[in-house]
């Protein structure tokens, strides 16, 4: 599968970084756009996640019914399996 692709125009000193952070990463150019674009489109995503509870939360009545729909959700984690013991991990399958 071929991967296409554009040229975008950066300032020189933020393409000196680009490049400083490519060679301490043992990375391209690319690689490093990469990984900065999810990370900034995760932390996007995440703001808006808080900023939607903090709105919910400004709510009184909206947010007690959502802590008692997050409540019962809470009582199906287990799904009949034993409690776990403080300190005991289960080894992974």
């Amino acid at each position: 599968m071929a991967i296409s692709s554009t040229t975008i125009r950066i300032p020189a000193d933020m393409h000196e970084i680009l490049r400083g952070l490519a060679e301490e990463r043992q990375s391209t150019l690319q690689g490093v756009l990469v990984e900065a674009l999810e990370l900034y489109r995760r932390d996007q995503f995440l703001r808006r996640v808080n900023d939607g509870y903090a709105t919910l939360r400004a709510e009184p009545v909206a947010w007690k019914a959502h802590l008692a729909e997050r409540a019962t959700w809470d009582t199906t984690l287990a799904d009949g399996l034993p409690a776990e013991r403080p300190g005991v991990r289960r080894k992974k399958p």
